[in-house]
C-alpha cells in the first residue's frame, strides 16, 4: 500500500512528504524470521525484503560546508531533537549525512518494522516541529521527508 502527501510548510521551502508504507499492521505479506525483528516484509518476488523503515528529513544549505552558517544552524537543530529522536524506539538508528558538492543534508532515522506503525500514526513525531525549525533558518530550502527501507545487508 502506498500513500502520498506533499504540503506546503511555508513560502520558505516546500515540504513533501512521501509515505511508502502504512502502519506495520497493515502489512499482508509479513513472515516471521529468525532475527531479531518480528517481521519480514519481501520485496521484488522474495528476492529483497526488509525488517527496518527508514523516515529521511533533508533540505538544501547554502555556503561552503567548512563555515555554512546554514549548516552550523541546521546542526543545532539536530542536537536540540537528537534525545527525542534517539528515544523512538529501543532499536532506532540515526544517521547525518551531508554532502559538500550538492549541498544536501539529511537525517535519516531508522526504526525497526514493529516500532514503524506507531511512530507513523504520530505523524513522525517530533518531524513537524524538527522542519518548522529548519524553515526558519536562512539559506535552507528544499525542505523534504521520505520513507523508505533502510536494511543493513
Amino acid at each position: 500500500m502506498k500513500t502520498s502527501q506533499f504540503f506546503l510548510l511555508s513560502a520558505a521551502g516546500a515540504v513533501s512528504t512521501v509515505s511508502a508504507f502504512t502502519s506495520g499492521a497493515a502489512f499482508l505479506n509479513t513472515k516471521p524470521v529468525q532475527s531479531a525483528s518480528a517481521l519480514n516484509v519481501d520485496l521484488a518476488n522474495g528476492a529483497m525484503s526488509f525488517d527496518r523503515v527508514c523516515r529521511e528529513w533533508r533540505c538544501k544549505y547554502t555556503g561552503d560546508k567548512t563555515d555554512s552558517e546554514s549548516l552550523e544552524a541546521i546542526s543545532k537543530v539536530v542536537d536540540e531533537y537528537l534525545p527525542t529522536i534517539k528515544g523512538l524506539s529501543e532499536g532506532v538508528k540515526v544517521n547525518r549525512l551531508v554532502c559538500g558538492a550538492c549541498k544536501d543534508f539529511k537525517l535519516m532515522i531508522t526504526v525497526p518494522l514493529e516500532d514503524f506503525g506507531p511512530w507513523e500514526e504520530s505523524e513522525h513525531a517530533p518531524e513537524k516541529d524538527f522542519l518548522a525549525k529548519l524553515e526558519e533558518i536562512e539559506g535552507v530550502s528544499q525542505i523534504e521527508t521520505q520513507t523508505i527501507t533502510n536494511m543493513e545487508i
